[in-house]
């Protein structure tokens, strides 16, 4: 076994650990102190208490979904950033985030939510497929990457356009509140239903981009030099991109539009790798993960009266993040 292998498997192991941690330490966090010992005792004995319900129906799918959209939102920007060759990539750039949010926006604004717990998350996802759907229509047979990269950011201004016309025209002030707030990400008050429905597209899309690990490290040299050493990289650049957007879209769906950790990720997590994209995938998922939750415990911890929403924490961190690498990128070329 190489130096390079023990290093990826320690790493990994290093972060799951502290992702379990930080698990631990968010189920302590919410507007109510109980005592997790008696909570997890109670569940494990399936004995009803207060403690174990706000444990089981309200902290623990919380802190999952949390966990699961980071990793998801991790992994698609180191995905991308590799597929794409650029270190401002994130999994918005290809116009899922948009996609899916207006499937949700169309769901708010004609106020179908009422009519069964899956109705928003599920508008979510087939705003999701119908964004990639047009992007490769938009690009056609020969799905270069900058023609990908421009079919996205026409996808993402459309979206972008008629989320704006719905909160534009409509029909309360309250239906417009609960659009705006659901566009600024949150995972309060979910339940295990969101988990459920979300998970088996995260785990599809991970899995897909998680595959494409060692074409993502031939494609450091080169798209004709990945085609000489036997990629098929029409193919497995469409794996990729279907995999980013069946989780990301799954992610937006139950959760909402979280920016910058998908693109602040990667680049933290990049020198621990030695900057080789292969290795960065599941690392990126970890601390994506381990972000997020942490931006949980700032959205529970500072909040008072009315929770914070959890985008608006990861935009606050993110944003001077982007400006830092913006001046470190001028000053490179300098």
């Amino acid at each position: 076994m190489s130096l390079r292998a023990v290093d990826a498997r320690l790493l990994n192991a290093v972060l799951l650990v502290a992702l379990l941690a930080v698990l631990a330490l968010v189920l302590n966090v919410g507007a109510v102190d109980i005592d997790l010992q008696k909570a997890l005792g109670d569940a494990w004995q399936r004995h009803t208490s207060i403690e174990s319900l706000i444990l089981l129906e309200i902290r623990l799918p919380r802190a999952l979904l949390a966990a699961l959209v980071g990793a998801t939102l991790g992994l698609a920007g180191a995905a991308l950033q590799g597929l794409l060759r650029n270190p401002l990539a994130e999994p918005g750039i290809i116009g899922v985030s948009n996609g899916a949010a207006l499937g949700a926006v169309i769901v708010f604004y004609y106020g179908l939510a009422g009519f069964a717990w899956f109705v928003l998350p599920l508008a979510g996802l087939l705003g999701a497929l119908l964004a990639v759907l047009f992007i490769f229509l938009l690009v056609g047979p020969s799905r270069s990457t900058v023609t990908l990269i421009l079919a996205g950011i026409a996808i993402n201004a459309v979206g972008g356009a008629l989320i704006a016309l719905a909160l534009n025209f409509a029909a309360s002030p309250y239906a417009m509140q609960e659009i705006l707030f659901w566009l600024l990400g949150s995972v309060a008050n979910r339940s295990f239903n969101e988990v459920s429905i979300a998970l088996p597209f995260m785990l599809l899309g991970w899995g897909m981009m998680l595959y494409c690990g060692r074409f993502l490290n031939a494609l450091t040299l080169g798209e004709e030099t990945a085609r000489s050493l036997g990629f098929d990289v029409t193919r497995l650049r469409l794996v990729l991109i279907l995999g980013v957007a069946a989780s990301v879209g799954a992610a937006v769906s139950v959760a909402g539009n979280i920016g910058f950790i998908g693109l602040v990720v990667p680049h933290l997590v990049r020198p621990l790798v030695a900057y080789e994209p292969r290795r960065l995938l599941l690392a990126s998922a970890l601390v994506g993960a381990i972000l997020l939750l942490l931006a949980d415990i700032a959205v529970q911890s500072l909040s008072t009266t009315s929770e914070m929403k959890l985008g608006v924490i990861t935009a606050l961190v993110g944003a001077p993040f982007f400006l830092l690498l913006i001046l470190r990128s001028r000053n490179a070329l300098q």
